[in-house]
């Protein structure tokens, strides 16, 4: 369902202190929901514990709650540490994303792999593929982000000066106060409205260069299923290994 920022937002107050689960620290996270009738818990993909925050709730309230379900919560993050992560080979049969959907990596001619509608020449299709797959993924992102940058840009009125796309490691991207926008190209492995959602961040961030509430207005405005991005991105990570 798609959740737009004048019906879920985050408390003002600053960040509440954390939980203690099984003498582990757990970052706990409130937001409110004017259409939730109740307080829900959710362990989040980054350890985080999330109480969706009805109508006339309060915080604390909402940290009772969840104080109430550290069993619960320490049984859900077991279950985070414990779960299989995805090859670090990749090798015919692997899949790997691109573009939002999971897809095989298949042998076609002799020294040729392809998966989705991409192929590419390989020295020995028998070895770890994953450098050649990578670099000719950087390859695709180079030509097919920055132009939808630029048409987003063009869209909302917003004037930027450049973009380029990079390897980071720990962000999406990224936007310096002169306009300049740089995206991971780890993107063009994301759901189209990941991927636009990333681009529309950084854009608002040439008009706001914070996360203030008056920021998060604005990306709610251009893109009303952030929310909905953000979780396909926790979800996923583990791209950005």
């Amino acid at each position: 369902m798609r959740l737009i920022r004048n019906l879920i937002t985050r408390f003002n107050a600053g960040p509440p202190e954390p939980l203690s689960v099984a003498g582990q620290s757990v970052r706990l996270v409130l937001v409110r929901n004017a259409r939730a009738r109740r307080y829900v818990l959710r362990v989040l993909p980054d350890g985080a514990a999330r109480v969706t925050v009805p109508r006339g709730g309060s915080a604390a309230e909402a940290r009772a709650f969840a104080t109430r379900q550290v069993g619960w919560i320490a049984g859900q993050l077991q279950r985070l540490s414990t779960r299989p992560s995805g090859p670090s080979i990749w090798t015919v049969g692997s899949q790997v994303y691109l573009r939002g959907e999971l897809v095989p990596i298949l042998a076609g001619a002799p020294g040729e792999l392809h998966f989705g509608n991409e192929r590419l020449s390989v020295a020995d299709s028998t070895v770890d593929a994953r450098p050649a797959i990578e670099k000719h993924l950087r390859v695709v992102a180079a030509r097919e982000l920055p132009p939808r940058v630029w048409e987003l840009a063009a869209v909302h009125r917003t004037d930027i000066r450049r973009v380029t796309v990079r390897n980071q490691r720990t962000r999406w991207g990224s936007c310096s106060r002169r306009g300049c926008i740089s995206l991971n190209w780890r993107l063009i492995q994301t759901p189209g409205f990941v991927r636009d959602y990333i681009i529309l961040h950084e854009l608002m961030h040439v008009r706001e260069m914070n996360h203030s509430n008056r920021f998060w207005r604005q990306v709610a405005l251009v893109c009303p299923e952030y929310l909905e991005a953000e979780r396909w991105l926790k979800q996923h990570r583990e791209l950005l290994r």
